[in-house]
């Protein structure tokens, strides 16, 4: 099982409803039960423009918001191994709450449908899948796809930048 732990500025606590997400990424990672090691944490913060431009710039060089960025928690050689009873944590995800909601105002879906694709995006970037290459696209676009259609959220389509 997946468990979220859920982030959201103050200023977005009522956009956003945090137990739909949480049950949203718990049924997703049913169907991605063979790449999520049980159990598995990760963190979703959900912030202003501000945050992620910062974000973006530190760790992309790129000074300007983005919706998503996800970090993939990758293992220090010096700490032991990790305890397989244990959660294995994942990551974080972090989502720029206005870049959300203007692609859900385009694309005429909810604010919180445009969260559950970015998180599910964003978790996907966890598990390794990236969209670098037309190949890659592809591959991650169809789980992305397939996952949302299980959420009864086939309609909520990404935003191609």
């Amino acid at each position: 099982m997946l468990d979220a732990l859920i982030q959201i500025d103050d200023e977005f606590t009522t956009e956003v409803n945090a137990s739909l997400l949480q049950e949203a990424l718990r049924s997703a990672s049913q169907l991605l039960s063979e790449r999520i090691p049980p159990p598995s944490t990760l963190t979703i913060t959900i912030t202003n423009n501000d945050m992620v431009a910062a974000l973006n710039q530190q760790y992309r060089g790129v000074n300007a918001p983005t919706d998503v960025l996800s970090f993939e928690n990758v293992p220090d050689p010096d700490f032991p191994a990790h305890d397989p009873e244990l959660a294995s944590y994942l990551g974080d995800v972090v989502i720029a709450f206005p870049v959300a909601q203007s692609q859900a105002e385009a694309s005429g879906h909810t604010p919180q449908e445009e969260i559950t694709l970015l998180a599910v995006h964003g978790l996907l970037h966890l598990l390794g899948l990236d969209h670098d290459t037309p190949t890659h696209k592809t591959e991650m676009w169809a789980v992305q796809q397939k996952l949302m259609a299980h959420l009864g959220l086939a309609h909520v389509q990404p935003t191609e930048k």
